[in-house]
């Protein structure tokens, strides 16, 4: 692992201080024959993907890397196309231009488009992260909690569960290669920074159900990452009162590169929770993308990552009410000891492909994961749970626990995942095949100790006669290696009929997993109709066998002795849990205010089997290891994409769901039921002051349920109150590109941009609840206190990019 840790630093630096290529800035200002501005024309810079729009006045500006001959193309639909020529430009170019009507009248134009959702999976634009306000900073996983069906319920997280699945249901890809997360994380405040860097992201595809055979076995869904190459030297960087983080891209013609630097310490977000005493974390991510073109014909692509993260804490105090207005209780809690956790991960793929020709490509990959996580507290405290007095003067509170506990934890996980994959595509006519290898190998080395020791009214729990015992007590220590192999093929269809256009994509994918000496045959199909007579509507429908292979976490079984210390063993007849897919939608765009608007909904319905049961503890799920149950999930999500307000994309999405799962005989709702779901994303501008933006981020989402601790839900269970969080931001752009195309010949010409943000987290100041403490008496009444998540914060950023 040190090895591999040198190499993957020596070489991310070497590329770092590497290639500075020399970019040119072409601005200016697109008008009609009646010098008129035309809105939304396309800049491109021809046989390159640079390209731009011109805005609502006309006004462009682009960078490209310097070359002997630059041909800037300007084009518009209605217009005729214009191509200019620039010989040996350098530095900042002003080019402004005149387009003039084609002489060519159309009766009527008609765009359609079929790219939105297409293959069961659904491309997003990668600037509205850029502007949403959240704790993480504009993280993709904060734009995907709003998407309909997908539930985070804390926004100190990445993690995200969709259509009722675990958090572990949802498969992550960076560049073609699967990424996994730490395994003994269990609160937000360990997590830090999400394993994709929001400065780094070209292309984002989502799938929250019936994604197609070339993806991992997972049951929910599918979030496809790919990294841009840069075409042009760009700089970029951000701080703010929670960290900052820092950009370089450039491109020399056969040589890219990106890297990303991000650092965070939100002690001043920690703060606000309900422990108070010294929060000292630290996270830092470094990532690369370098990509080498030899020929037409030939690339190599690199992705390299390194994170570490540190969360020491050293709790004093702390204090919670909770209950209602006619049933208040207050918690009190003061703390001795500290908590001091470590999660290292590392990332490094090598990908090669060649281009046979322009119907024909092929792949090979090598990557690799290693993670080394440790887990280290010693927490003493002594609590009182007191009735607290309401309703005036005659109100007496009332003492209801009190006690003592002691919890100890050594967990230490290292684990390693190395993937080798072959992938090949085709066109043949109206078809594209693809199809692929791949063999995965995991190691894991666990060494696991913790337990927790309580004292009610000076009687240690459990009360037994006999002695002291552990009211909870768990070991692991587990060396395990294991190999998966799984091949795919699929072929995604497109052709035309007199009444409709049509996409079918069809296929499956076989594996095979030497742990449990399972195989699994998963067939998928997803197809899309678009009426010629009616293009504004597209149909679509899904259908699959879908299951989730099980990671370490899900087959640790634990078995308790008499004394009730438990012992962690791996389950090797375990087997995956399946879930067969049927899924409806319509799309349906329209305009409304002369604006442009679309119209989503799916109904879909999950039948489960051989489900592995689990409970969330917070972050953390706890899996029983064994499959012990089946069930099933149904539900509908819409969700309304447009401009709300002209020139800026908003939407509101909405969903509905019912779980079932029987557990023991017993008929429960899943851990993961969410029964409605309502958030919105929204961004507006200020026609006064077109500089200054504002976007707000809200949702309201019902509750998860839950259970006391070591209590299965087929005997009790209770749902959570509901998750209400609204952020907004504001954002104002002190230094941009002029209106008139003409950058001032001074030194803020070399930037494209400097802007100045306020955020406020949790605008309403709502205290949402996370999990909870259990307080146990001497008579073994158990007592819920909430953990809250943070309340109001505030936050400045302040960006700039050359």
């Amino acid at each position: 692992m040190k090895s591999f840790r040198i190499i993957l630093f020596f070489l991310s630096a070497f590329c770092f201080f590497t290639a500075w290529a020399e970019n040119v800035t072409i601005s200016g200002k697109v008008v009609d024959s009646d010098d008129k501005p035309i809105e939304f024309g396309t800049v491109q810079i021809k046989n390159t993907s640079v390209g731009t729009n011109t805005n609502l006045e006309g006004v462009y500006s682009l960078s490209v890397a310097a070359k002997d001959t630059l041909d800037v193309v300007f084009s518009c639909i209605g217009y005729k196309t214009v191509n200019q020529r620039l010989i040996k430009p350098k530095g900042t170019v002003t080019l402004n231009v005149r387009l003039l009507t084609d002489s060519q009248i159309l009766d009527e134009v008609q765009v359609e488009g079929f790219r939105s959702n297409i293959n069961g999976m659904q491309s997003f634009d990668t600037d509205a992260f850029k502007l949403s306000p959240d704790v993480s900073g504009g993280s993709v996983e904060s734009i995907l909690a709003t998407m309909p069906g997908v539930n985070s319920n804390n926004e100190m997280s990445s993690q995200y569960s969709v259509r009722g699945g675990t958090f572990d249901e949802n498969s992550v890809y960076i560049n073609g290669v699967e990424i996994y997360r730490p395994q003994l994380m269990k609160s937000g405040q360990q997590e830090g920074l999400s394993i994709i860097n929001p400065d780094l992201v070209g292309n984002i595809k989502f799938s929250s159900g019936g994604f197609p055979a070339r993806y991992a076995d997972k049951m929910s869904s599918v979030l496809d990452i790919a990294y841009r190459d840069p075409q042009a030297f760009e700089l970029k960087a951000n701080a703010s009162l929670m960290g900052g983080a820092f950009a370089l891209g450039t491109n020399s013609g056969k040589f890219s590169m990106i890297h990303g630097i991000r650092f965070k310490k939100n002690n001043s977000l920690l703060s606000s929770l309900d422990t108070r005493g010294e929060y000292d974390p630290s996270y830092f991510d470094y990532q690369t993308n370098l990509t080498f073109k030899s020929s037409d014909k030939f690339s190599i692509n690199f992705l390299g990552n390194i994170a570490l993260n540190n969360y020491n804490f050293k709790p004093s105090d702390r204090e919670t009410t909770f209950g209602t207005s006619e049933n208040a209780k207050s918690f009190r809690v003061y703390f001795d000891g500290q908590e001091k956790d470590r999660f290292q991960t590392f990332v490094g793929a090598l990908n090669l492909t060649y281009m046979k020709s322009k119907a024909s490509s092929f792949s090979f990959g090598l990557a690799a994961f290693l993670t080394d996580e440790l887990v280290s507290y010693d927490i003493s405290g002594e609590y009182w749970l007191d009735q607290a007095g309401t309703g005036g003067d005659d109100a007496v509170g009332g003492e209801l626990g009190v006690g003592k506990y002691m919890e100890h934890a050594r967990n230490r996980l290292r684990a390693s995942v190395i993937q080798a994959q072959l992938r090949g595509a085709s066109r043949i006519k109206n078809n594209n095949i693809t199809y692929g290898l791949s063999w995965q190998h995991e190691s894991f080395r666990d060494r696991s100790k913790e337990w927790e020791w309580r004292d009610s009214a000076g009687y240690s729990l459990p009360t037994q006669p006999e002695g002291v015992h552990l009211i909870y007590n768990l070991s692991s220590r587990q060396d395990m290696q294991a190999n998966r192999l799984a091949i795919f093929a699929e072929d995604a269809f497109y052709f035309e009929t007199s009444k409709a256009y049509i996409t079918l994509n069809a296929g499956v994918r076989l594996s095979y997993w030497d742990f449990n000496k399972e195989f699994l045959f998963s067939p998928r199909a997803n197809v899309s109709i678009s009426p010629l007579n009616n293009n504004r509507l597209t149909y679509r429908a899904a259908l699959g066998l879908y299951y989730q292979s099980p990671f370490y976490k899900e087959y640790r079984h634990t078995v308790t002795d008499e004394l009730g210390n438990g012992m962690v063993e791996l389950n090797r007849n375990i087997k995956s849990p399946r879930s067969l897919h049927f899924i409806l939608g319509v799309d349906f765009t329209f305009r409304a205010l002369n604006r442009p608007f679309k119209l989503t909904g799916e109904a879909y319905y999950k039948a489960l089997s051989r489900l592995i049961s689990y409970e969330y503890d917070n972050l953390k799920v706890d899996y029983s290891g064994v499959n012990d149950s089946k069930g099933h999930i149904a539900g509908l999500d819409m969700k309304l994409f447009g401009q709300f307000v002209e020139g800026s994309d908003s939407w509101i999405s909405f969903s509905l769901m019912n779980t079932s799962q029987t557990l023991g005989g017993v008929k429960t709702p899943l851990p993961s039921d969410q029964r409605y779901a309502l958030s919105l994303f929204f961004t507006d501008y200020f026609p006064k002051f077109p500089k200054l933006k504002f976007s707000l981020r809200g949702i309201f989402s019902d509750g998860l349920t839950m259970t006391a601790p070591h209590v299965s839900r087929d005997i009790n269970y209770f749902r959570a109150p509901a998750y209400k969080r609204v952020d907004i931001g504001f954002s104002y752009q002190l230094v941009g590109a002029p209106k008139d195309g003409v950058r001032p010949y001074n030194f803020w010409r070399h930037f494209k941009d400097i802007s100045i943000a306020l955020d406020v987290f949790n605008l309403l100041d709502i205290a949402n609840v996370s999990g909870y403490y259990w307080v146990t008496d001497v008579n073994n009444i158990k007592y819920a206190v909430p953990n809250y998540l943070t309340r109001r914060q505030f936050n400045v950023r302040l960006s700039f990019e050359l």
